[in-house]
C-alpha cells in the first residue's frame, strides 16, 4: 500500500470550507464525514481532513494557530501547466480567498491564497526539465 498523507487543519465553520473547496473542484469522502470532520480528497494519496476547532483541538494540548498572526504551515501542491496554477488559484479568490503574489523563474510557476481560515495554499509548476544549469 502506497503512503497516503492526511492534513488536518482546524476551520470555524464546516459547511463553509466545505462550499469553498467544492467550488475548487475538490470532493470530499461521506464515509469519513460527519458534523465535526471532513475528508477532502486532493488525489489518490493526499487528503486534508478539515476538523472544526473544538474537534480538532482535542486533538493537542497546544493552542490552536491565530491564522490571523501567524502562519502554521504551507500547503503545496503541483500542477500539470501554469494556466492549471492560475485557475484554480482564480478560483479559490472567486470563492473569497485572499490573493497572494504570482512568481515565475521561468522554469517554476507558482501563486497561492489563503483559504477562508487563513491556511496558505500554494500551487506550483515546474518544468520537467528541472531548473536551467548554475551558471557561475
Amino acid at each position: 500500500m502506497a503512503t497516503q498523507i492526511f492534513v488536518n487543519l482546524h476551520v470555524k465553520d464546516l459547511d463553509k470550507s466545505v462550499a469553498f473547496f467544492t467550488k475548487l473542484g475538490y470532493t470530499f469522502n461521506p464515509q469519513f464525514t460527519d458534523e465535526n470532520a471532513t475528508c477532502m480528497i486532493i488525489s489518490d494519496n493526499i487528503f486534508a481532513m478539515l476538523l472544526v476547532e473544538p474537534f480538532f483541538q482535542g486533538f493537542t494540548k497546544k493552542d490552536i494557530v491565530d491564522t490571523s498572526k501567524a502562519q502554521e504551515c504551507t500547503i503545496a501542491l503541483s500542477a500539470d501547466s501554469k494556466e492549471a496554477v492560475d485557475d484554480i488559484v482564480n478560483k479559490a479568490v472567486a470563492a473569497g480567498a485572499a490573493d497572494k503574489p504570482k512568481k515565475d523563474y521561468g522554469w517554476m510557476y507558482h501563486a497561492s491564497f489563503e483559504d477562508l481560515d487563513g491556511h496558505l495554499w500554494e500551487y506550483v509548476w515546474m518544468d520537467p526539465a528541472g531548473p536551467p544549469p548554475h551558471q557561475g
